[in-house]
Order: structure tokens, then C-alpha cells, then sequence
């Protein structure tokens, strides 16, 4: 009976320290290799090893490199990033190469958490979705840097929709000679308003192409933005067995820490990805206090708002749309609004 053997990878920006480990947890064989996905399934694929299980950390680089190695045929595992620092955090030393031996020893051994690598239509959209937020972000900032930087001098711009943005703050400097740096600033704030519009009529696009993301449109309060970064971070439904874990996958359901007589229910946990949690938190909020029309799911939450309160009702509110849209995509139906109740007859 032939032995078997593990592979760890430990992956940085140029280079990869590989580790191969046999059954026992001795080391075979030991290399450097450049980080270059073609190289590194070529030398696992020299190896006169029946090698069962290669693993690597979640990162920058392990989805290029994990699509490659498994195109080749390697059985290649991406492991989740927290339990893997927890499993090395017990090294007294921490190089590349016994980080390499200790992804190695957790292949042999399945002390790991292995996460899902998206698909690469997923990679594309989550890419066009990172961009939009970037420069969101960056629109933000410069428009705050305008408003402290006019301020300063007495001008105070006030509450102004994001078109009269400019003509107010040109308006209120008019005469002074704070033009000379407002005319600079203004025009990259006009520049980053202008390509973060074409990303979201092209995010608009997408969601109208897309079959399934205009299905979850039908549920209340959620829009193309919502859908699409649903979409995109789930990516394969099948990988949820039930669609009550969705919620605490995106961090939306409460710590818990039982021990002894102790029995703490504490905050959400907010482990997960953030993007998807503030659209389907901002998704909830649209739902339950903009939405007019009636639905069983906006009664819902109401109710919980009133015994709980309105923010424990929204948080509770988008644990539950991604539960809903996570059923809607397995079972290929749309969001059902139920029938409101009838008024209760008058006693006689």
C-alpha cells in the first residue's frame, strides 16, 4: 500500500515555499518556487508522490493560483484565513518555510476550514463592484475635504443634493479668492462623479441581463446594487445547505459565548463579507421605512420593531431578505408579498 502524501503552500507576493509531508507528518520534500500558477502545478505534478490534498491560505493570490492548479487536476484546498492563524499561531518561530510545513501538517491531519473560491464570472462583477465603491468612497472624502476647507473660512455649505454640490460652494465663494484651489478640487470631484456614474449605469446593465438578479429586485427594497453584490459573493447556492446559515455567513446573528454558568448573547458577530452586510443592512432599512406598499415580510418587522426596537427590527430584517433571496435562487420563484390580513368583524 502506497504512502500518502500533503502539500502546503505558503503564497507571497513573488515567491511560494512549498512543503510536502507524508502520512506520518515527516517532511519529503522542501522547495521555493516563484509565485507563477504554471510553475508551481508543474513541479507538484513532477513529483513521484501520490500527493492526496495541497493547501493554501486564503489571500491576494490564491484565487489566481487555486484556478490554475485545479484546471490541472491537483486536489487543491483554499483554507479560511482566521482558522489558519489560529492552527500557526502555535509556532515558536514563524517563517515562510514553517509556514509552509504547518499548511503541510493541516492538510495530513484535516485540522482545516476550507472556503469557497468564486467562479470567475463572480471575480469579474465582485471587481466592477469593489471599483464603485472606491470611488464612492473617494467622492465622499473629497467632498468632505471641500466643505472643512471652505469652513475654515466662515462658509458653511449645509444640506445640499449631490447636483448643486458645485454651484452652492462656487456660489458661497464667489469674490474671494478660494476659487484658485476650488476650481482644482471641484474638477476631480466633477471627474470621479462622472466614471462612478458609468460604473453604476453599467452595474445597472448587468442586473437587467442577469435572470437571477432580477428575480431578487422583486423583493422590497432590494435594487440592482443589492442583487448584484448578493449575487456575486454567494456566487454557488448549492454551498448552503440551508439558507438559515446565509445570516450568520455575512455576519448578521449574535455572538454567543457559553461556558460553565456563563451564557452571553452578545452583538453580531460581523465576520463575513462587509459589502454584502450593509447592502442587505441598507436593503432592510429601504424595506421598512420607505417601502409604502404592504407585505408579510414588512409586517414582520414591524412587529419586531416594536418590541425590540427599530434597530435590532433592521438588523433582524436583512438577516432575514438574505435568507429570502438565498430560497428564491434555489427554488427559482419570486418574492411572495402574502395576502393582509382582513379586518376582524365587528362583535354582535
Amino acid at each position: 500500500m502506497s504512502q500518502s502524501y500533503y502539500i502546503g503552500l505558503d503564497v507571497s507576493a513573488r515567491t511560494i515555499n512549498l512543503c510536502v509531508v507524508n502520512a506520518d507528518g515527516q517532511v519529503a520534500h522542501e522547495r521555493k518556487l516563484s509565485s507563477n500558477p504554471e510553475e508551481i502545478a508543474q513541479h507538484i505534478l513532477s513529483l513521484p508522490l501520490p500527493v492526496v490534498r495541497v493547501g493554501l491560505e486564503a489571500g491576494m493570490l490564491s484565487q489566481h493560483i487555486y484556478g490554475h492548479l485545479a484546471e490541472a487536476g491537483i486536489p487543491i484546498v483554499c483554507v479560511e484565513t482566521r482558522h489558519m492563524k489560529a492552527a500557526l499561531s502555535a509556532q515558536l518561530n514563524k517563517t515562510d518555510r514553517h509556514d509552509a510545513r504547518g499548511i503541510a501538517q493541516m492538510m495530513r491531519v484535516g485540522l482545516f476550514k476550507p472556503v469557497h473560491v468564486k467562479t470567475p464570472t463572480s471575480q469579474r462583477l465582485r471587481t466592477v463592484l469593489t471599483a464603485r465603491q472606491l470611488l464612492r468612497n473617494k467622492l465622499q472624502d473629497v467632498e468632505n475635504e471641500i466643505r472643512g476647507l471652505i469652513r475654515n473660512f466662515g462658509y458653511h455649505l449645509g444640506k445640499v443634493t449631490a447636483r448643486d454640490f458645485e454651484p452652492r460652494v462656487r456660489e458661497l465663494i464667489a469674490g474671494s479668492d478660494l476659487h484658485i484651489v476650488a476650481d482644482t478640487v471641484l474638477l476631480a470631484r466633477r471627474s470621479l462623479r462622472e466614471q462612478f456614474g458609468r460604473l453604476d449605469d453599467l452595474l445597472v446593465r448587468l442586473a437587467r441581463d442577469d435572470t437571477v438578479s432580477r428575480r431578487f429586485m422583486t423583493v422590497p427594497g432590494v435594487g440592482p446594487l443589492v442583487a448584484l453584490i448578493f449575487r456575486a459573493t454567494v456566487d454557488v447556492p448549492s454551498r448552503f445547505t440551508r439558507s438559515r446559515t446565509v445570516g450568520a455567513h455575512f455576519g448578521l446573528t449574535p455572538r454567543k459565548h457559553q461556558s460553565g454558568e456563563v451564557d452571553r448573547t452578545g452583538r453580531i458577530s460581523r465576520w463575513g463579507d462587509a459589502m454584502t452586510r450593509s447592502a442587505l443592512y441598507e436593503a432592510a432599512q429601504v424595506l421598512l421605512t420607505r417601502v409604502k406598499r404592504w407585505s408579510t415580510l414588512k409586517a414582520w418587522a414591524a412587529q419586531v420593531s416594536r418590541r425590540r426596537g427599530h434597530k435590532k427590527a433592521i438588523v433582524a430584517l436583512a438577516r432575514r431578505i438574505g435568507v429570502i433571496l438565498h430560497r428564491m435562487w434555489v427554488d427559482g420563484t419570486e418574492f411572495d408579498w402574502g395576502k393582509r390580513p382582513e379586518a376582524a368583524a365587528p362583535l354582535t
